[in-house]
């Protein structure tokens, strides 16, 4: 049997339905709200909708605090209506994928209700306890500088419980085969409604076993093969995009021999560096971040990104790095967030189009599948006035009226953003929609581009010698045809000199009716402006042979 690899040669959007679309005027988005919104994301192009957690919670957490993994949360609607918005997704050739948060359940979920009740419970062992408070009780938090501990006292059980997250989300036993089966069924479940696949929160904690008082902790890959296997004999072609802010030399065992554990990962490495490379136009740490995890196996597949829900997580960069990409990016402490991350949206952040249309063009020609979170196609801001994370989680902007066109009600879920450059007066999607040199076009434009463009997720990749130090330049190819990306990352023109492995003599350029011709001694010379891009197919554009 041939695999579906449609998961390398797709771009996903990104969304939480509580923030786009509010269709009953109760101030939080809901499912028929996003359901009115498809049409939207089809003139887009996207192929994929990655949904935040929807399901019944506190809310504590934006949603990741979960008391009912197999329901939806009643703000958002019902699950009729989850159904139906399923129908109407796939009518448009839309793959739905959803956050499996199996990290951690909320402490009002009724398996921790039960567990908490007395050490004899039958759901005591679906969390990690310890009758003595571990000597590492303050250490590996995921919050530093907000969360002071991962192991709380409970005064109701008189013990321990384990959270790598906030104290109100204990940590689930994975190692306990009973979990492992709840997981599986939570995973049948929805897979059984449609969905495509999952995006798997916090996977180094899913399967790192903790042992109270051991200071190292092993972890169980054999899990991920477990989870792999379950879900393609549910679906075949459903997919499972983990969440694994983790160094090269440790990435391999997520994905398996010959691919057999998770089929994608987001590349934080590389997001990380291409940051620093926009800071500083310095481009050889990139370079190395895009060899360091070049070799995979041949179904995995990376997920790249620029922004995300979260912080923008620089930790894995050097000090010094980090302190540059700060210096640019975040001068003000209140622009950063536990002590490693930039709590800014990507167009405030960069500070101008020419930057963003670098990192997006640089983004999607990146090895790998695309992700885009919403409202960055149209260049929203921030709030930095929120608390936290809630600063890149404001409300979409759909036109200029009261709260942005989200909702009607008086108050929304989280305010939207109203006031200075960012706000919906001048940034929506019914202004952008209507100019044709809006950057909303352009990434519209840019996504049919990389579609046009399969090389890039399903070729080999190989890394060219531009002669030029602020530009780079990748070569991907497959079956027989090749394109080729360039990205000038310097704040003033250079010229980038080619010499290509193959013998062609011709690129055509992808976004302008132009072909350049290699020089008698087989070069091509391209000059490039300051923060430019190119994107080329090697030889003609002969449509009718490909």
């Amino acid at each position: 049997m041939i695999e579906d690899l449609w998961y390398k040669n797709c771009v996903i959007y990104s969304l939480d339905i509580e923030t786009f679309l509010d269709a009953n005027g109760d101030g939080v988005g809901d499912l028929q709200g996003l359901t009115r919104r498809l049409d939207y994301l089809e003139f887009l192009g996207i192929d994929a909708i990655w949904l935040s957690p929807f399901h019944p919670s506190p809310n504590r957490d934006d949603g990741y605090d979960v008391t009912d993994y197999y329901g939806i949360h009643p703000r958002h609607g019902t699950s009729g209506e989850f159904v139906e918005f399923l129908h109407q997704a796939n009518k448009r050739g839309f793959r739905v994928l959803m956050d499996l948060v199996v990290n951690h359940t909320s402490d009002q979920h009724p398996w921790f209700k039960q567990a908490r009740r007395s050490r004899s419970s039958a759901r005591r062992d679906w969390y990690i306890w310890s009758q003595k408070r571990p000597a590492d009780w303050n250490k590996g938090m995921v919050f530093p500088g907000v969360q002071d501990r991962t192991w709380t006292f409970d005064k109701r059980s008189r013990e321990y419980y384990f959270h790598r997250f906030h104290n109100f989300q204990p940590d689930l036993n994975t190692g306990n085969p009973e979990v492992r089966s709840e997981i599986e069924r939570i995973i049948g479940y929805w897979l059984a409604l449609g969905i495509s696949g999952f995006r798997v929160d916090a996977v180094p904690f899913i399967i790192e076993q903790i042992v109270p008082g051991k200071k190292k902790h092993t972890k169980n890959f054999d899990y991920l093969r477990e989870l792999r296997q379950f879900v393609q004999w549910r679906k075949g072609d459903a997919i499972l995009l983990g969440e694994a802010n983790v160094l090269p030399e440790e990435m391999l065992p997520y994905f398996g021999e010959q691919c057999t554990g998770i089929q994608m990962l987001f590349n934080f490495f590389v997001n990380q560096h291409l940051f620093y490379a926009l800071a500083t136009h310095e481009i050889e740490p990139l370079i190395e971040s895009l060899k360091a995890t070049l070799d995979i196996p041949p179904n995995a597949h990376w997920a790249h990104f620029l922004r995300n829900h979260d912080e923008l997580d620089l930790g894995r960069l050097t000090d010094r790095q980090r302190a540059q990409v700060f210096a640019r990016f975040a001068p003000e402490p209140h622009m950063q967030l536990y002590g490693r991350g930039i709590r800014r949206r990507l167009a405030p952040m960069l500070g101008d189009r020419k930057h963003e249309e670098l990192a997006y063009s640089m983004m999607f020609s990146l090895p790998g599948s695309p992700v885009i979170r919403f409202g960055d196609e149209l260049r929203m801001g921030d709030d930095l006035s929120l608390d936290q994370r809630i600063a890149v989680r404001t409300p979409m902007q759909w036109a200029d009226e009261p709260h942005g066109g989200f909702t009607t009600a008086k108050k929304p879920v989280h305010p939207v953003i109203d006031h200075g450059a960012w706000s919906y007066k001048h940034v929506n999607v019914a202004e952008q929609r209507r100019d044709p040199e809006s950057f909303l076009n352009w990434m519209a434009e840019m996504i049919r581009l990389r579609k046009e463009c399969p090389e890039i997720g399903l070729g080999t990749c190989t890394i060219l010698d531009t002669r030029a130090p602020s530009v780079l330049g990748l070569q991907f190819e497959w079956q027989g045809h090749k394109v080729i990306t360039l990205h000038n990352f310097a704040e003033r023109p250079r010229s980038a000199s080619l010499r290509l492995p193959s013998k062609e003599l011709t690129l055509s350029n992808l976004r302008a009716p132009l072909q350049i011709r290699a020089s008698k001694n087989g070069r091509f010379d391209i000059a490039l402006d300051a923060l430019n891009y190119c994107w080329f197919r090697v030889g003609g554009l002969d449509y009718a042979v490909r």
